[in-house]
């Protein structure tokens, strides 16, 4: 299932998720300008290694991304998710509640792959953050989702929580599947940095002040 748009209005210019959008995009042209030994080394002094963590990379890993779809994938569900919350929360809060949703992530992935040495990168840790936070905001917007039935593809509204709550619950049953396996073997993803960035994002939206409105749905 794909987003593609919410109900929510957005009441701001979501300056601070374009910024962070164009960051994460030029650090990916960078990437594709260097040969493939550099952009390894790169992702490894900048990535997440648990094994040796140097502090520095619990951000810099944020912007790094590992392909294509890599940073398609999370961009477009920042752009969907990310504008409500930075609406509430307002540009400054917005941008600290992103990157603590980061770090967050970082340290759940550290904390159960202590041993690994293969280096972690994305911004979907943060991105998870936001979603949680969206989840706890506005679980009553409907987000129109592109759902493939067999060989078709059609447009569906669906409840942001159903949608959320869906998204999170795969990211947890993988990551238990996962334990006990290298993040080499299965799949490449680090399921658990996405599970801590979601619990996080909801912890972290209860806490800091942001904007109540009044808003209807149908």
């Amino acid at each position: 299932m794909i987003p593609l748009r919410s109900s929510e209005p957005h009441y701001r210019a979501p300056t601070v998720t374009l910024l962070l959008i164009v960051a994460n995009v030029l650090v990916f042209l960078y990437e594709l300008s260097l040969p493939s030994w550099m952009l390894n080394r790169f992702i490894s002094l900048h990535g997440i290694v648990p094994d040796h963590l140097n502090l520095s990379s619990i951000v810099t890993s944020m912007f790094i991304h590992g392909g294509f779809l890599h940073i398609l994938g999370n961009m477009w569900f920042f752009w969907i998710f990310g504008r409500g919350i930075e609406d509430i929360l307002g540009h400054g809060k917005f941008l600290f509640f992103y990157l603590a949703c980061g770090v967050a992530a970082a340290l759940a992935h550290v904390l159960l792959n202590f041993n690994s040495t293969v280096p972690t990168v994305g911004a979907s840790g943060a991105i998870a953050g936001v979603m949680g936070a969206y989840l706890v905001k506005f679980p009553r917007a409907r987000i129109v989702t592109l759902v493939p039935i067999i060989i078709f593809l059609t447009t569906v509204d669906i409840p942001a929580a159903f949608l959320l709550l869906y998204w999170f619950a795969i990211q947890f049953f993988n990551g238990v599947g996962s334990v006990g396996y290298s993040q080499a073997s299965s799949g490449d993803v680090a399921w658990f940095a996405h599970v801590g960035g979601f619990i996080a994002g909801i912890a972290l939206i209860l806490l800091l002040p942001n904007k109540q409105r009044a808003r209807s749905y149908y």
